[in-house]
């Protein structure tokens, strides 16, 4: 049976364990330190017993049992401390990319929501052009499409930027001229050319607009 395909979580997740792997584990230098120190105290008691029959202890094994319960417990404190920078390593990892994830599925559409903006231009174009001429089943047809299209957008995410009477905001508008008008306030949207949209929030086009300024 084959294999499910490798993530590049699953990869970078393999990576880590490896890693972890590779670094000396506590529990083994907790058992070593245990054994070390069972023997310093066992030689500790030898050298007490000799002590009280009056017999000056010489003993060099105390002192290199001392030195290595120093040198275990010095390298239980380090395996203790890559441990824990190796799982916080990992959970850093796994919560990069369940972010990378999560973004990319939230604007996977957005090239695909480019190219139908032409198609929505269209059709509020068709319904502003239509004259008196046009007969109401036509208009309501259009009318409807139009409606259609931006229902399905907004399923995905997607609003309408259409900033007509609002301060400019370079941040979602851009300003194609800016014309004098004594009756708004300068900076003001006076009319929207082409409406922006937004995809989750970002910016997938500016709303092309005009710009009041003040009346000389």
């Amino acid at each position: 049976m084959a294999k499910d395909p490798q993530t590049p979580l699953d990869d970078e997740l393999s990576r880590q364990q490896e890693e972890s792997d590779a670094q000396v584990e506590p529990e083994s230098v907790e058992g070593e330190l245990e054994e070390a120190v069972e023997r310093a105290e066992q030689t500790q008691e030898e050298g007490e017993v000799q002590e009280e029959e009056g017999e000056t202890p010489d003993n060099p094994e105390a002192e290199v049992l001392a030195a290595k319960v120093e040198e275990l417990e010095q390298s239980l404190a380090e395996a203790k401390d890559q441990s824990l920078r190796a799982a916080a390593e990992a959970q850093n990892v796994r919560r990069r990319a369940e972010q990378e994830a999560e973004k990319a599925r939230k604007f996977a559409l957005e090239k695909f929501i480019k190219e139908l903006l032409p198609v929505v231009d269209s059709l509020e174009k068709a319904l502003d052009a239509m004259g008196e001429d046009a007969t109401e089943a036509h208009r309501e047809g259009v009318s409807m499409t139009l409606k259609m299209q931006l229902d399905v957008l907004g399923k995905f995410g997607v609003e309408v930027v259409d900033p007509a009477g609002e301060p400019f905001d370079p941040q979602y508008h851009e300003a194609v001229t800016m014309v004098p008008n004594a009756e708004l306030e300068p900076n003001s949207v006076m009319e929207v050319i082409q409406k922006g949209y937004l995809l989750n929030g970002r910016l997938v086009r500016p709303a092309m607009v005009v710009v009041s300024q003040a009346a000389e």
